[in-house]
């Protein structure tokens, strides 16, 4: 894949990642107690942390190469 296009979606997935940080801890901090939507967000924060694993490992693939 296009260098450029994973650093574009490194970045991305970092800005989402950062957002649903801020969120949860938002949502904790007030005393929220909706744990499905919690456990919700969490889940889609980790499936976003995987994908910029995936991403990094592809980069330094091609930088390797």
């Amino acid at each position: 894949m296009d260098k450029e296009f994973l650093e574009t979606q490194l970045e991305s997935c970092r800005q989402e990642h950062k957002n649903l940080d801020d969120e949860l801890v938002s949502l904790l901090s007030s005393g929220a107690m909706d744990d499905l939507y919690i456990h919700r967000l969490k889940k889609k924060k980790l499936i976003i942390k995987d994908q910029i694993r995936i991403i990094e490992s592809r980069l330094m693939t091609d930088i390797i190469a």
